[in-house]
């Protein structure tokens, strides 16, 4: 057995993978029909996000993957990422149960550009205990691209987008209340949700509220965890018009999240783990965002604008009332577009897009200054259909400029006045041959750009998320990356497979570097610079031999190592997944219906190529993890359903590290021995929704 998976990971190694696709199917009766990922028509019905507008998945040249509604609502998890994280090429960088960051093919952070109602999330992302401060209730579905995308998306998109898709409007004459609720038995997790859409003669609206909260979760190893627990409490809506000369709709949403902070302090120790109570330290984040989305048709073109204003008020609190630390960030949005489609296949689209942000630190402590920033990008795009063809590319030139403000304490400079201009000039070229209705190869190449964030160039102070000391370097300069990916797709009655692999080049890559003083009893890093290659993919089968049973198995690879060798710090580690679903036929006269039965492992290979230098990173051992889980939709009254999911998720209460957890670093707990905190234990789950369908005549 050690030869094959040797065998496997060396084979990947050289021949890496993945793109794996889910239907979105838009319309159904009961919530969200979830219709099976392997059938032939996939490709062919799914679209995305392309360059130059949306575009079928079978003719994307960039790897995509799109998660559907239903696969959302069967998944395991505390947070938004958590559904996610486990598809083939995704990763998680977590601190506890309630926040996560996505990683794409090795990537995290401020090289992972998230869109949410149609704009970035700003939330100051770059921190390891910044979540992802979103509704999600308020997401449809989830679209990701593998890659650099700075194309449509400018700087940061450097890893890839991951773009959250809010519900499409009701059908004309029709309005719907829903109501649904959760619990989770580790960490006590429960939510109640409700909402009320409708549209009526092209007016639409679609409002909903979630309340949810957590205790400690808990592992054989650390008992209950202190400081994992979290609150949330969100609104989202949506108010609009759809005519014949195109629509405008006004998105709001405010995100209340009230994590605590886990520094390894009691773990093992006598409290009351499984209290809903807050007790510091903690954070409370409020994200507000209000977004304007409007397009205009005219002829075989449509011109698109959104704007977008949001802000991110996040303060942590230690013993005090007072706040230690309160950062506001103000973030203006803006994206105009025009796209038109031109004789013999042909598609273009032209565009402005950027942002103005400003940041406010109003606590007692300071991790960044304060500061204005201003993007703007020019972009142009093209897409051409030719036989069994699809060519696509375009160019965007960016321009970021940033000014920092100087700040004195104690009589001496805490942080100097910054005046930064970046700019970047990116763009891709990729192909799709659809070599028989079967059979699709793809080949793209794209340039990406990132500019030096605030806290890379200036930061000066203690990272409570990372529990270390970190300087800035205000000598960075942008980093630029070129990625090739090659893939291929085979869609059949018994069998879907999907393939890809990639290279990306990154110049000036941007990571910390330890100091070998400590400073304030914190080790100390400070951010520099090198060349840097990632290289992997990922590869997924899907072999149903008859039309119920479906056999899933998909492996993810990627190994990053510096221009002068060694690894890159925070590399995910080979993953290897394998799921068996049995959806039964429907039964009870059509009353019970997409019953289904699945068993899932998720086995994480030992992470031997770590970040090693000064103690940074240390080695992972390799784990697997089992999970089961049920459903089915019951109808009532017609095309009414309770759509009921039972779950669990590390049926065998493993005890394990994820790589990528920052409470893999904690210091040594003097009650268990034991250097960091492990993942959650075995955890049940039920989930219930109950759309009430409302037809007008």
């Amino acid at each position: 057995m050690k030869h094959i998976i040797i065998y496997i990971v060396v084979f990947c190694g050289l021949f890496p993978v993945s793109v794996s696709a889910q239907n979105v199917h838009e319309h159904s009766d009961c919530l969200e029909d979830s219709i099976n990922p392997m059938k032939e028509a996939i490709l062919s019905e799914v679209t995305v996000q392309g360059i130059a507008g949306t575009q079928r998945l079978k003719d994307a040249a960039a790897p995509f993957m799109v998660v559907s509604p239903k696969l959302l609502h069967n998944a395991i998890g505390t947070n938004m990422v958590d559904a996610v994280s486990h598809l083939p090429g995704l990763a998680q960088i977590s601190t506890g149960s309630g926040i996560s960051k996505p990683v794409i093919r090795g990537l995290g952070y401020n090289r992972v550009v998230v869109v949410e109602q149609g704009i970035r999330q700003e939330g100051q992302q770059w921190g390891d205990e910044h979540g992802l401060e979103v509704d999600e209730e308020g997401v449809h579905s989830v679209e990701v691209l593998k890659g650099p995308a700075s194309l449509m998306y400018g700087s940061d998109a450097i890893a890839g987008v991951m773009i959250l898709h809010p519900e499409h409007p009701l059908e004309e004459g029709t309005m719907q209340v829903k109501v649904g609720s959760q619990y989770q038995t580790n960490n006590g997790l429960y939510d109640y949700r409700v909402g009320f859409a409708g549209n009526i003669n092209g007016w639409l609206w679609n409002w909903h509220f979630l309340d949810k909260a957590a205790h400690c979760y808990k592992n054989k190893a650390d008992g209950y965890v202190p400081g994992s627990w979290f609150k949330e409490r969100d609104v989202q809506g949506m108010f609009g018009v759809n005519r014949s000369w195109g629509h405008s709709w006004l998105r709001f949403s405010r995100v209340n999240f009230t994590p605590g902070i886990t520094e390894g302090e009691m773990v093992g120790g006598d409290f009351s783990g499984h209290s809903y109570s807050i007790f510091s330290p903690y954070q409370k984040v409020q994200h507000t965002k209000a977004v304007s989305d409007n397009a205009w048709y005219f002829g075989n073109g449509t011109l698109k604008t959104i704007i977008g204003y949001q802000q991110n008020y996040r303060r942590e609190f230690e013993e005090e009332e007072e706040p230690e630390l309160a950062m506001r960030l103000h973030t203006v949005n803006y994206d105009i577009k025009y796209l038109h489609t031109l004789p013999h296949d042909w598609k273009i689209s032209a565009g402005v897009g950027g942002m103005w942000q400003r940041n406010i630190n109003q606590g007692e402590e300071y991790l960044i200054p304060d500061y204005h920033l201003f993007d703007i990008g020019f972009f142009a795009t093209a897409e051409w259909q030719w036989n069994k063809w699809h060519f696509s590319g375009g160019a965007r030139f960016d321009n970021r400029h940033l000014n920092t403000s100087s700040l004195m304490e104690d009589g001496d400079l805490r942080f100097p006045a910054l005046n930064k201009n970046f700019t970047g000039v990116t763009g891709s070229l990729g192909a799709v041959w659809n070599v028989t209705d079967k059979l699709n190869l793809r080949l793209n190449a794209a340039r990406g750009f990132r500019a030096p964030t605030v806290s890379e160039l200036s930061s000066n102070g203690v990272h409570e998320g990372s529990i270390q000391y970190e300087y800035g370097n205000p000598e960075l300069k942008p980093e630029k990356s070129t990625q090739i990916d090659l893939g291929l797709d085979y869609t059949s009655h018994y069998v879907n497979l999907q393939a890809s692999v990639f290279c990306n080049w990154i110049e000036d890559y941007i990571f910390l570097s330890r100091l070998p003083a400590d400073k304030d009893g914190y080790r100390t890093y400070q951010y520099r610079q090198g060349d840097a290659r990632l290289m992997g993919g990922e590869v997924s089968i899907d072999v149903h031999p008859i039309n119920p049973l479906h056999i899933e198995n998909a492996f993810s690879f990627v190994r990053g190592v510096q221009g002068g060798g060694g690894a890159l710090p925070m590399m995910p580690a080979p993953r290897w997944t394998s799921d068996v679903r049995y959806e039964f036929p429907d039964f009870a006269k059509e009353h019970c219906r997409r019953s289904f039965l699945a068993f899932g492992m998720e086995c994480n290979l030992r992470q031997s190529k770590f970040y090693a230098v000064d103690n940074t990173e240390t080695a992972t051992p390799g784990y697997a993890i089992f999970n089961i889980s049920a459903g089915m939709d019951l109808h009532i009254f017609g095309h009414n359903c309770i759509e009921l999911t039972f779950s669990c998720q590390n049926l065998l209460d493993k005890v394990y590290q994820p790589h990528l957890s920052r409470l893999k670093y904690i210091d040594t707990n003097a009650a268990t021995g034991r250097q960091g905190i492990s993942a959650m234990g075995r955890n049940f789950c039920i989930k219930a929704n109950i759309p009430i369908d409302i037809h007008l005549k």
